[in-house]
Parts: C-alpha cells; sequence; structure tokens
C-alpha cells in the first residue's frame, strides 16, 4: 500500500492505494471484489486503453498523465467499453465501498 496524491479544483487528496504495474494484476482491476482500496494502475508509457467494468461494484475512475487529471467518470457495473478522453499514464479506480468515494465523488460533481 502506497500514498497517492492529487489536487483538483485547489481540493487536495490523498489516498492510500493499491499499486497495479504487472500485466497480471492490471487485469483483475475491481472485478469480483466487493470490497477494496482504490486501485492505482501505472503505465511504462501514455496509453488510450478503454476498461470495462464487468462484475465490479461501482466505482470513480481518474486518469491521469504524470501528475495531471485528463478524465474522470463515475462508472457502474456492467458497462463494456469506458475510455478516457486523453492518452494517460496513472489510471485510479475508487470503489464506491471506499470512505473516500463519497467526498471525491461530490468534488468532482459526479
Amino acid at each position: 500500500m502506497v500514498k497517492f496524491n492529487f489536487e483538483y479544483k485547489k481540493k487536495k487528496f490523498s489516498l492510500d492505494v493499491l499499486e497495479r504495474r504487472s500485466i497480471l494484476e492490471k487485469m483483475h482491476g475491481l472485478m469480483f471484489k466487493k470490497k477494496s482500496k482504490p486501485l492505482l494502475f501505472i503505465f511504462n508509457k501514455e496509453v488510450k486503453e478503454p476498461i470495462h467494468s464487468f462484475f465490479c461494484v461501482p466505482f470513480i475512475a481518474i486518469w491521469f498523465n504524470n501528475d495531471k487529471i485528463v478524465d474522470f467518470k463515475f462508472v457502474l457495473p456492467f458497462k463494456p467499453y469506458i475510455v478516457p478522453k486523453k492518452c494517460f499514464n496513472k489510471f485510479l479506480e475508487i470503489p464506491i465501498n471506499n470512505k473516500d468515494f463519497s467526498m471525491i465523488k461530490s468534488v468532482f460533481g459526479l
């Protein structure tokens, strides 16, 4: 577990996250998890890969290029194709069952 810090609309966030770096770690994400810490997916280069939400609880998806937010969405279960507006190299999933979910959802206007 590591701390991940970011800022949005002059509000600072510091979350305990589980990092996902390997292909195997990235394949699962929040799938089949009823309870999870936020997951931070880290990529070696900029990508624009879609995600899906099959077998996931609702979550907030936030895409970063370095430390700048490039897109965010509130994701409901069983969506087959979710893609950000721009390329990213970090991707954060914050599940609905996480204590930070409500605060972040309201700040992001979701």
